[in-house]
């Protein structure tokens, strides 16, 4: 890509690799959900994955989920790359740790059953998929870290390949799991670990000569080390930490309010896909840290987030408002008539969710080329502060079901995170703006 003024189809040309990306990762826990709901007691084993063992891995790794964007902006040459390296087996080592002691000890009875206050038929086939999830947290690391060093040399592509990868492998489990009759924690828990090893060594293999052939020695005395990197990468680090607390928060709600092992075993489809449709937002962080710099990216990265935005929220309105829903959490999902209609019902609520992803990435990712990572987990706390008030109301109230609470607050905590990005960052934006004008010809 030349080095030349940003146009639509340069940014385009950028996001739709990884958009793809994001949406094979998206697929996965659809497919998932749709596989385990045909086996036996699929409430029990989709309430444990999506209820417990899902969102305690996620936040186990929640520190290094950030190490896409900080490779991406960070990996300039071969000194930076391998200072950030060392930092990423480093915290991938402690964490694994962290998961062990939660999946292996007494820990798992004495914290996690009473604090999420998980139903009794659920508590072993959780034990058992968190003891499955452990190599979760490093290769989650690994692939990040080599995906931000293919972006930053402009091989995005590699990104999406990689996904197919996960995908594939992912499949091929879930195939084999379902037709030897395994237990749905099993098939679940495997194909996301089979999937994201396969992709965590793509990645590492693409990365490899690249990183012999494009990236300058570097000086050693311009990589961001000591009190430096931690102002830049702490509150990278904490920003979806604080946002994944909401995952165990949710789950624990959701079981005091009525309706309980439906709307645990509910959360993860209809969850699922909501992060369909918010993949292509996600994907668009990258692709503003990345452009940024180039000559009219400003406004051309906000009226292609404002086009995105339009788009995944029509989207989400035909797929609400037409059978396709029916089609889908019926069909595809395999969920009995009753449990359709509350999914169905649910939805609903979240349909501002993808566009307030699409914009949250663009104004996150200015703050972020700003040096201004404060500011993201300021937003995220914003998001747990409404969401936990919300899901406490509705566990007060206890007269609406768990899973339409969960929506709601879901949704108005995602645009309340918005709206706090889009405060934090307005002199940012306006100092673009400014530079845009400088830099026009007279």
């Amino acid at each position: 890509m030349s080095a030349g003024p940003v146009r639509l189809v340069d940014v385009a040309r950028s996001w739709w690799p990884l958009a793809l990306s994001w949406m094979l990762m998206g697929v996965e826990l659809p497919l998932l959900s749709a596989v385990v709901a045909r086996l036996a007691d699929p409430e029990i084993h989709l309430a444990a994955y999506g209820g417990l063992v899902f969102p305690i891995a996620l936040i186990v790794e929640a520190p290094i989920i950030m190490m896409l964007a900080a490779s991406t902006a960070l990996s300039k040459h071969q000194a930076a790359y391998d200072a950030l390296r060392r930092t990423m087996h480093r915290l991938s080592a402690v964490l694994t740790l962290v998961h062990v002691a939660f999946a292996f000890t007494p820990l798992f009875d004495w914290v996690l059953v009473p604090l999420l206050d998980t139903p009794a038929a659920v508590v072993e086939p959780a034990r058992l998929g968190l003891m499955l999830m452990t190599p979760w947290t490093w290769a989650i690391a690994s692939r990040r870290f080599n995906q931000g060093v293919l972006i930053r040399l402009g091989r995005s592509g590699q990104v999406t390949l990689g996904s197919v990868v996960r995908l594939g492998v992912g499949a091929l489990a879930l195939a084999i799991g379902f037709a030897v009759g395994a237990t749905g924690i099993v098939v679940a828990t495997s194909t996301v670990i089979a999937g994201v090893l396969a992709e965590a060594a793509y990645a590492a293999l693409k990365c490899r000569p690249l990183i012999r052939t494009q990236l300058e020695p570097g000086d050693p005395g311009t990589v961001l080390r000591g009190a430096s990197f931690l102002r830049f990468y702490v509150p990278l680090a904490l920003t979806p930490l604080v946002a994944l607390i909401v995952q165990p928060i949710g789950a624990a709600a959701l079981a005091r309010m009525p309706r309980p092992l439906e709307s645990l075993a509910l959360w993860p489809v209809v969850n699922g896909l909501l992060f369909l449709l918010q993949s292509s937002g996600f994907a668009f962080n990258e692709v503003v840290i990345s452009l940024l710099d180039r000559p009219g990216a400003p406004a051309v990265l906000f009226r292609f987030a404002l086009l995105l935005t339009g788009a995944l929220t029509a989207i989400g309105l035909a797929f609400a408002a037409t059978p396709v829903a029916d089609l889908w959490f019926g069909g595809l999902s395999g969920l009995r008539p009753e449990l359709v209609a509350m999914a169905t019902a649910a939805f609903w609520f979240g349909l501002a969710v993808p566009g307030a992803r699409a914009l949250a990435s663009w104004y996150g990712g200015v703050l972020l080329h700003g040096g201004r990572t404060r500011a993201l987990t300021e937003s995220v706390v914003v998001f747990l502060v409404i969401c936990s008030a919300l899901l406490a109301l509705g566990v007060y109230l206890a007269h609406y079901a768990g899973l339409l609470v969960g929506l709601f607050a879901y949704a108005v905590a995602r645009v309340g995170e918005t709206s706090w990005l889009w405060w934090r960052s307005r002199d940012l934006r306006a100092g673009l703006a400014a530079r845009l004008d400088a830099d026009a010809p007279p």
